[in-house]
């Protein structure tokens, strides 16, 4: 059973939602370039932009132009007298106002363009520059304490739908308060992958970031639209209300970057995409001002130890050394919360002096069975089945304690969708009842009794001196 099954009633889109508490990202947001001076940019390099992206669409209307390339009018029209000067480009047509004007590449402006492509088949918005991001990274920065501070009622806000103990939730906010890195363990299905998304949602602040960064001019493509999530509407409209900022850094919620047993020596630095010219940043560059989880720890491709060694100077300076073609080291922010999740035991893991750097180690166990009880009835509510107390009990009793497989987070949502299946399959109305539950139940099963999602690690004692569970018994 996956480790990412829903600890209370979120739905999975939910993880993805955080609300600022600050409009800091607002006032951070540099202001629109007047020029190509203000850029940072060299004009070559613009003049290589502009052609691309004339040479692939032909006739542009300068408007269309501004919103492809992310750069003013005022900086454009300076572009394009140049590449005029140089007979590069054209006016292609002019209509009733300044704006409406079209232009198009010369013969020679086609030819100069497909070099630029061949050299990089790059045509989108224009990069900043390496230390403009190093700059604003920092500025931005929650280690600087922007945004508001977490404390209980923001804990509360964010877990209400969750059983958890109250002390294990301060324990948890601590953590990410303190900003040092956080362990995560326990059996596979207890919720610990989800619970590491959550904390995300704890993140004030809004932070700038940048579409594609320029660095040893080498372009560095940084915005992801699935892990760097925009502002809301409103944030947005009151940013082009206070003043027009620059278009090459798009507003985001700070991101929550997760990798998992994917992990390879390849994803730890920048990669050369050969088809386009253009450099992926790594997942713990483009995690910068946010959390970074790594999930299913020592079941990556890189030995534990070796992947945690190499974060730990970068943890600890605040920097990180990246490596472009040829050998050139550029240095870039490392501003991250890192959230590490296992269902390994620690202790076999990971040797003392590793375990040491590692600020808090939470054990996220098995529910107590009035917790269990807690989560499955409100996943019957999210599933639209009535619940019947009886089935309930003959589940924890029948099923869970005659089987001796403990009660994890993971089982309700898992067992409820699985009812939902077999009924459509079977083209009736999905209903609660013994028979469903245990055909539910068997469907998991490796083979008779055996759950699939039993655990996979050691076998693990769940008491105190193992240090506190993330689900206190609730009496």
């Amino acid at each position: 059973m996956s480790d990412t099954a829903p600890t209370g009633a979120l739905p999975p889109s939910s993880l993805r939602v955080r609300t600022p508490s600050s409009d800091y990202g607002i006032n951070s947001l540099p202001p629109q370039p007047r020029c190509v001076r203000d850029t940072g940019l060299e004009l070559g390099l613009v003049i290589e932009l502009v052609a691309k992206a004339m040479y692939s669409i032909g006739k542009i209307h300068l408007p269309v132009l501004t919103g492809k390339l992310k750069l003013s009018i005022n900086v454009l029209r300076e572009v394009l007298d140049a590449m005029q000067a140089d007979h590069l480009a054209e006016v292609a047509g002019r209509g009733d106002s300044d704006l409406d004007v079209h232009y198009q590449l010369t013969e020679g402006g086609r030819l100069r363009a497909a070099e630029f492509l061949a050299r990089c088949r790059y045509v989108g918005p224009a990069p900043v520059t390496l230390q403009a991001y190093r700059d604003l990274a920092e500025r931005q920065s929650s280690r600087h304490g922007k945004g508001a501070q977490i404390g209980m009622a923001e804990m509360a806000a964010v877990f209400a739908d969750d059983v958890l103990d109250p002390g294990v939730r301060d324990l948890l906010g601590a953590a990410l308060q303190s900003r040092r890195p956080l362990l995560l363990h326990g059996p596979s299905g207890s919720g610990k992958t989800t619970l590491a998304r959550k904390l995300g949602q704890l993140q004030s602040g809004l932070v700038a970031i940048p579409h594609a960064i320029l660095a040893e001019g080498q372009l560095i493509q940084f915005h992801d639209p699935a892990l760097h999530v925009p502002a809301s509407p409103l944030h947005l409209r009151q940013t082009e209300e206070r003043r027009k900022p620059d278009a090459r850094w798009t507003l985001c919620q700070r991101p929550v970057v997760q990798v998992g047993a994917e992990l390879g020596y390849e994803m730890l630095d920048l990669r050369l995409d050969q088809a386009s010219g253009v450099y992926r940043a790594p997942p713990h560059f483009m995690a910068n001002n946010g959390i970074l989880v790594i999930d299913d720890l020592g079941r990556q491709r890189i030995p534990s130890e070796e992947l945690l060694n190499r974060f730990n100077a970068p943890l600890d300076s605040g920097s990180d050394q990246l490596t472009i073609e040829g050998g050139c080291k550029i240095a870039v922010p490392f501003d991250v919360t890192l959230v590490l999740a296992t269902n390994l035991t620690p202790n076999l893991l990971l040797d003392d002096a590793f375990l040491r750097r590692i600020g808090y180690k939470i054990l996220v166990g098995p529910l107590s069975e009035a917790a269990y009880a807690t989560l499955f009835r409100r996943q019957c509510h999210q599933h639209a089945l009535a619940c019947d107390e009886a089935v309930l009990e003959y589940l924890m009793t029948r099923l869970h304690r005659a089987s001796g497989r403990p009660l994890l987070a993971s089982y309700p949502a898992e067992l409820l969708g699985r009812l939902n299946d077999f009924a459509a399959f079977a083209g009736t109305t999905a209903r609660l009842s013994a028979a469903a539950i245990e055909q539910a139940w068997h469907s998991m099963s490796l083979g008779p009794g055996t759950p699939a999602s039993a655990p996979l690690h050691p076998p693990m004692s769940f008491s105190a001196d193992n240090g506190p569970t993330l689900y206190e018994r609730i009496s």
